[in-house]
């Protein structure tokens, strides 16, 4: 058996036909500059073949489903393993994905509750008894004299099938109708079922009138209905049209409540049985949210503190101006008052309407004023009305950003119906149990105690949710609830999330190619997944990890180091081996730091600041304390802290959502907080994240920085354009006029190939360049647009340096190490790291005004040491200017340069969310306290 991966001829990307093997059954480090070419080699190479193998192995039938791999560009990989990739871009955001179900943990917690849970009324909490023929009659028999009912037994319940033999075997029963879906059939006539959907068909047994001297009947039937459905009858109230449910299995006699038999579909929110009918399962409902129709409580209604559609503009808008006018004479208040000192009956009643009360509204039209009066709707009524009407996604976007997401009014936000949420396992319901973190879970079920026979059934269960539970805590999210929505999750967490699931699965001998695990991992939790990563390889399988962290590099059995430089620069291997020979391979720029040959100094003093505070006091979103923090203005800031400790709560869903919407009038809802202080001394608020920069392969850098404009108008103002009488926008790959039409501007042409991968080939016409042939004759020193296009930001900086606004924005990609990056580059190809470097050389360019926070949510995502270093001097350039910079930030490297620290903790989710120490670097690594401290303290 090969013990190596042999990879011969490697060409993906920027990969320059390298060679290299991998030792199987080790841990193994890719490592290099950000765009060096790793994850070409990990995924596009290594995974990618892998994966098209394991696909190819099929048949073409379910080749068809199965999404098809293009062969990547190599001559042979030898010694491969099935691969399984865990990267960072596989979260669920559906709104339904939780930690519980992407873990599955959540399908054994509803089994659990199905087969050993307590039944309780959800009306009055008494434990649920099952309930004998003789209560189902005494029950009917106290309904109203003259009511009329018909019995009937529900055979089929939400099952998909046309149900053709349950017709059948009720006709030869010698029963007359059915009721399917909710309508009555003739059991005589033909009954059409889509076989695809869901039904539930319910047999009508007996049709009666309640008087005293049918109970015999009554009974008879309820007994022969019983029978036929397994303990449940369904009677019709057919004045009301309403339906009692009575079960032989489960009822509180006490309040009339009967619940079903207990099954794992009853405790699933994605399923109708289970979900709560208001919210169908999602917890939450799309409201019309008072605080972002009125975000600026200081303006006045003429000056425009009303920010809904329709209603934002009483200045103008002659409408809205007459229902204000008429409700500020009718209430006695002034459309110049600030809104924070109108009464609050006055407020209620512009956003809820008067409530059938009507107004004298008074009008212009061509012969003087006219007058009418009508009640007024109300803002919020108005536009939920509008809402629902409107046939336009237009008109549904813009007045959705007047609503935010609140807990469902009837379930709470615990997503399933009451009967579910009733019952209980050693004293709690399931979603309790779900909004414990993984610690607290593990603890309780350490201490379950059920009975002798109900312990038999569980044990099996218990030992499952027990090893994945277990499973979480290894990878470092101990601090995670079951209940927390996937789509919350970090890539780092997420990724961690997989990796548990992978553990629980306990194969062997499978390659797992990983993407930068420790993203989002504090230092005190990283000796947590590399013992989980070292545990998946003694179980016999081969990792090949991508990563920058040098504890994982250390801890490695073998390093693959690509480089020298980035792109173009890049692709060849450096060098191979331990931690310490790649130490010694002269030119390894990863060796070079790894040994301290070069490091990222300490500076030598640090800011004050221009002694301003943003201060947030009170803050308290998810798990955070109630917490007062002050941010020095004018300096480098770092919120640290383990993960799950608050970090992401105070910086991104309070302090960016609040500044977002008072400065740059975002319509958005911050954490719950008190106040914010200080915001008179900034002028706006970016948000620098990792989200890409287009979802097109038309978007890249050029278009993002605003360069591509600016090119638009060179080759516009040559002679030759001039001459031809093009203008800026021939020169656009987007519109008609100067691009290839045959492939609409794209370059490549996609061929669908049935159940082979889809095939994208150059354009035949423009041969990829996007552009037709008069367009590419227009020429700028020599080159047309296409090749301008093609160019690297560090082939574009002599080219534009006569032009000082295109050569500063090109420059600014050169100095947040992107110089290896085409102008034209699809923004599709580019990494989360490139892609927020990318963000952050756009606005660099613009003129800095000195009264700017950034805020940026660990920035070094994906990028080597040495990128790191320069990420850093950017940061630091913008402090200087001026400005403030907040990050929330795990690598050491950057929290050694910050000139103040906020440390939150001191541990993850419930017990975190407080303020451990803040300061400068030296004071938080004195405090024996900090987590953060204590691994400081090794690098000043």
């Amino acid at each position: 058996m090969l013990d190596h991966i042999y990879v011969k001829g490697a060409r993906e990307n920027n990969l320059k036909n390298i060679d290299v093997a991998i030792p199987r059954d080790k841990l193994v480090v890719l490592t290099g500059l950000s765009g060096s070419g790793k994850s070409s080699l990990a995924f596009d190479t290594i995974y990618a073949e892998g994966q098209r193998r394991y696909v190819e192995s099929l048949s073409s039938y379910a080749r068809m489903f199965l999404g098809q791999m293009e062969k990547p560009d190599v001559d042979y990989i030898d010694g491969l393993s099935p691969a399984i990739s865990i990267d960072q871009k596989t979260t669920s955001k559906n709104p339904r994905s939780t930690v519980g179900t992407v873990t599955e943990i959540y399908d054994y917690l509803r089994l659990l509750w199905a087969r050993v849970g307590t039944p309780h009324c959800p009306k009055c909490g008494k434990e649920i008894q099952q309930q004998t023929i003789d209560q189902i009659i005494d029950q009917l028999l106290a309904l109203p004299e003259a009511t009329r009912i018909q019995v009937m037994a529900p055979v089929v319940r939400g099952k998909k099938g046309t149900h053709q033999k349950i017709f059948d075997d009720a006709r030869k029963s010698g029963y007359v109708r059915v009721r399917v879906d909710g309508s009555l059939y003739d059991l005589s006539e033909d009954i059409p079922l889509d076989k695809n959907k869901k039904h539930s068909v319910e047999v009508v047994v007996d049709r009666l009138v309640i008087r005293p001297d049918i109970a015999r009947r009554l009974t008879d039937s309820v007994e022969v209905a019983a029978g036929l459905a397994g303990g449940l009858v369904v009677v019709n109230l057919v004045g009301e049209d309403r339906d009692l449910l009575f079960s032989q299995n489960y009822a509180c006699e006490d309040c009339g409540i009967s619940i079903e038999e207990l099954t794992p579909r009853m405790f699933s929110f994605n399923n109708p049985f289970g979900a709560c009918p208001t919210c169908t399962g999602l917890g939450a409902q799309r409201k019309v949210d008072p605080d972002l129709i009125i975000p600026n409580k200081d303006l006045s209604l003429l000056e425009g503190a009303v920010c809904a559609s329709g209603w934002n503009n009483v200045k103008n808008d002659s409408i809205s101006r007459m229902y204000f006018e008429a409700l500020a004479k009718k209430y006695g208040f002034s459309l110049t008052t600030p809104v924070k000192d109108l009464p609050a009956q006055v407020i209620e009643v512009i956003l809820y309407g008067t409530k059938g009360e009507k107004l004298q509204l008074s009008y212009e039209r061509e012969n003087g004023r006219g007058t009418l009066t009508q009640p007024f709707e109300g803002i919020i009524p108005n536009l939920e009305r509008r809402y629902r009407e409107t046939q336009s996604d237009a008109m549904r976007r813009d007045l959705e950003d007047c609503m935010s997401d609140r807990p469902c009014p009837d379930c709470g936000g615990r997503r399933l119906r009451k009967e579910a949420l009733a019952v209980t396992v050693g004293g709690i319901s399931i979603d309790r149990f779900c909004d414990l973190s993984v610690t607290d879970a593990l603890a309780f079920l350490d201490t379950l105690t059920l009975s002798e026979q109900k312990m038999r059934i569980a044990e099996r269960i218990l030992k499952e949710i027990k090893n994945r539970l277990g499973f979480l805590q290894s990878v470092g999210l101990q601090y995670l609830t079951l209940s927390r929505s996937a789509a919350t999750l970090s890539g780092g967490e997420s990724q961690r999330i997989r990796l548990a699931t992978q553990i629980g699965s306990s194969l062997m001998g499978v390659l797992y190619i990983l993407d930068e695990p420790s993203i989002g991992l504090h230092q005190r939790d990283n000796d947590k997944l590399l013992d989980t990563l070292k545990h998946l390889r003694d179980l016999g399988n081969t990792l090949l990890v991508v990563e920058h962290d040098e504890d994982t590099m250390r801890a490695a059995d073998y390093i693959v180091d690509i480089g020298p430089g980035a792109g173009v620069h890049g692709g060849q291997v450096v060098a191979c081996g331990t931690a310490q020979e790649v130490m010694d391979t002269p030119g390894s720029i990863t060796g070079d730091y790894l040994s301290g040959r070069k490091k990222i100094p300490v500076p030598a003093q640090r800011r004050p600041g221009n002694g301003r505070f943003l201060t947030v006091r009170g803050a308290s979103e998810h798990n955070l304390q109630n917490v007062d923090v002050s941010i020095p203005l004018g300096t480098f800031t770092c919120v640290t802290g383990v993960s799950g400790s608050g970090k992401s709560s105070l910086v991104n869903e309070i302090l960016y959502k609040r500044l977002a919407a008072d400065l740059n009038r975002a319509k958005t809802r911050a954490g719950a907080h008190r106040t914010l202080e200080g915001e008179e001394f900034l002028d706006k608020v970016i948000n620098i994240d990792q989200s890409p920069i287009g979802r097109t392969p038309r978007s890249n850098p050029a278009t993002y920085t605003g360069l591509f404009n600016d090119i638009r108008e060179l080759f516009a103002a040559t002679p030759d354009a001039k001459a031809r009488g093009y203008g800026p926008g021939r020169f656009s790959f987007n519109v008609r006029g100067g691009r290839c039409e045959a492939c609409s501007g794209d370059g490549l042409i996609k061929i669908e190939m049935h159940f082979l991968p889809d095939i994208y080939v150059p354009c035949e016409v423009c041969k990829g360049k996007r552009y037709n042939r008069e367009t590419l004759e227009v020429r700028y020193k020599g080159k047309n647009i296409y090749e301008v296009l093609e160019m690297t930001a560090e082939e574009a900086l002599p080219f534009f340096e006569p032009l000082p606004k295109l050569y500063n924005k090109v420059q600014t990609l050169c100095e947040v190490g992107l110089g290896y990056v085409k102008l034209g580059q699809p923004s599709t190809t580019l990494s989360g790291g490139e892609a927020q470097r990318v963000k952050l050389a756009t606005e660099l360019s613009k003129r800095s005004t000195g009264s700017t926070i950034y805020i940026l949510d660990e920035p070094t995502t994906g990028l080597h040491t040495a990128d790191v270093h320069k990420l850093i001097e950017v940061l630091q350039r913008l402090v200087d200017l001026g400005n403030t910079v907040v990050v929330i930030e795990h690598n050491l490297d950057v929290i050694k340069t910050a000139d103040h620290i906020i440390d939150l903790g001191p541990e993850g989710g419930d017990a975190g969310g407080r303020v451990v120490c803040t300061g400068t670097p030296e004071a938080v690594a004195r405090c024996e306290a900090s987590y953060t401290g204590q691994y400081l303290r090794r690098m000043l």
